[in-house]
């Protein structure tokens, strides 16, 4: 059983009820919808399919939107252009003025924002060009290669700290539509600085989408610029390194997506890192060697998530890239032993201070004493999530009588959690019984197992959190 989680992106290849069970089956445990592509009625329909699967037990994904964002493009041609090395022509910010093998971009601030010499990137990194003047109404640049550009291409401005809102009117609007439809995550894309984040957690507080985990994907320098703000504001993190290799110098891409990985461990939230994990597994049904050992080593940063884009979204071998992402993580897991670093824990009360350090006895006790695994009974995801960031080495198991808790666990490192359908809020001990007794059912424990649970007991109107250690034979014999 893999600690690391794999997040899928849906798409033509896997947008149906045999393909979405066939990489649960695989190992994938969160369902990404890319909303820079997705359409309401297409996305309701997998909603639809994913939780009926979730419902029938033949799968327990989660789901998470992954918003547009307000995009910097070029725009609408007849025909596609083609530019040679070192030729020269003109960006401009008015269509009405766009003429022969000119090009337009939709970003109002650009001939402000954009120095001379520096470095514009086209089609996402297949063309780039550099500013050799700033006019009243255009920009003159010169080709650094040969490319053809074709309509709407990304532009993607290096260095530049953009005048442009946390999320637009089309952003709101997915957010809305994913509130109702039981999303459990937004990823939200080219977040910036925290006040971008603040943007959202209020969006969700009026809709009622307080419960949704917002997760900031960290694209350009400005974001990485504020990491530390960015991390305190959010509930995970998003390494993308698809813009992300765009927007900074690609010798450094490497570092950021270390120190992002270890800052948000060190905060206590999940992080996840994204893009071209497995990208030739679009066309191939094996990984390059370099590949294998990005996510090789990927894993041995001990994020709690990676996540597959265009390899399960249009690629024409799914399966094999979540199975291949699998055997990979399960290998670099065997070589890792997980020390459950200090991470910190603000803003919570000195009832939750006690459970973390409960939480950290259990683990350290279950792997002491070779247990099979640690139990958490918790209603919220809390306490799911302090023992997901100690990154344990023993098997956790979580329980919550709330469905949102059990998919939000989904994104925990090392945390396999249930719903629990017959929990006891009057009788802890039950609810702890029932929760051994369905792990020994499923088969996830034997009787000769022994366990730590982490649990409740009621002491007049007071719920005291408790740690026990279980010999499941003598469970069993009372």
């Amino acid at each position: 059983m893999k600690k690391t989680k794999i997040i899928a992106t849906l798409g033509p290849s896997t947008n149906s009820e045999e393909k979405l069970i066939k990489l649960y089956k695989a190992g994938v445990n969160i369902i990404r919808f890319n909303f820079s592509h997705a359409k309401y009625e297409d996305a309701l329909k997998s909603i639809e399919i994913i939780r009926n699967l979730n419902k029938s037990g033949k799968t327990g994904l989660s789901m998470l939107l992954d918003t547009k964002w307000p995009e910097i493009r070029t725009g609408e041609l007849e025909n596609k252009i083609c530019y040679k090395k070192g030729e020269v022509f003109h960006i401009y910010i008015d269509k009405k003025k766009v003429t022969h093998n000119h090009l337009f971009c939709d970003y109002e601030n650009l001939i402000e924002d954009v120095k001379k010499g520096k470095n514009i990137v086209i089609d996402s990194g297949l063309f780039n060009v550099k500013v050799l003047e700033k006019k009243k109404d255009h920009l003159v640049v010169k080709a650094l290669n040969a490319a053809e550009i074709g309509s709407r291409r990304h532009v993607n401005l290096p260095g530049v700290k953009l005048k442009l809102p946390g999320i637009t009117r089309k952003d709101e609007n997915d957010i809305i539509f994913w509130i109702e439809n039981g999303f459990s995550f937004i990823a939200a894309s080219f977040i910036r600085s925290a006040k971008n984040v603040e943007e959202i957690r209020k969006l969700l507080k009026k809709f009622n989408g307080e419960e949704i985990k917002i997760i900031s994907k960290i694209e350009n320098e400005e974001g990485v610029e504020n990491l530390d703000e960015i991390i305190a504001a959010s509930d995970g993190i998003m390494v993308a390194r698809g813009d992300l290799g765009i927007e900074v110098p690609i010798k450094k891409l490497a570092l950021y997506q270390k120190q992002m990985v270890e800052k948000s461990r060190t905060a206590g939230k999940f992080v996840i890192t994204a893009t071209h994990l497995l990208e030739t597994m679009i066309e191939n049904p094996f990984p390059t060697r370099a590949e294998s050992s990005d996510v090789f080593n990927s894993v041995l940063q001990k994020p709690d998530c990676l996540m597959l884009s265009g390899e399960t979204a249009v690629g024409k071998f799914p399966i094999e890239s979540v199975k291949m992402m699998t055997s990979i993580i399960k290998e670099a897991e065997k070589n890792i032993t997980y020390e459950h670093e200090h991470f910190a824990f603000k803003g919570y009360t000195p009832r939750d201070l006690e459970k973390k350090l409960l939480i950290k006895s259990g683990i350290c006790t279950g792997e002491e004493l070779q247990a099979k695994a640690v139990i958490i009974l918790t209603k919220s995801w809390m306490l799911a999530k302090m023992a997901s960031s100690y990154r344990p080495n023993i098997k956790v198991f979580a329980f919550s009588n709330k469905a949102s808790s059990v998919k939000a666990m989904n994104a925990y490192f090392g945390i396999t959690p249930f719903l629990h359908t017959s929990w006891d809020a009057s009788n802890y001990s039950t609810t702890l019984d029932n929760a051994i007794r369905y792990l020994i059912q499923q088969g996830f424990l034997k009787e000769s197992d022994k366990i730590v649970a982490i649990n409740d007991i009621q002491k007049g109107n007071r719920e005291i959190p408790i740690m026990e250690i279980i010999n499941l034979w003598e469970f069993l014999s009372n």
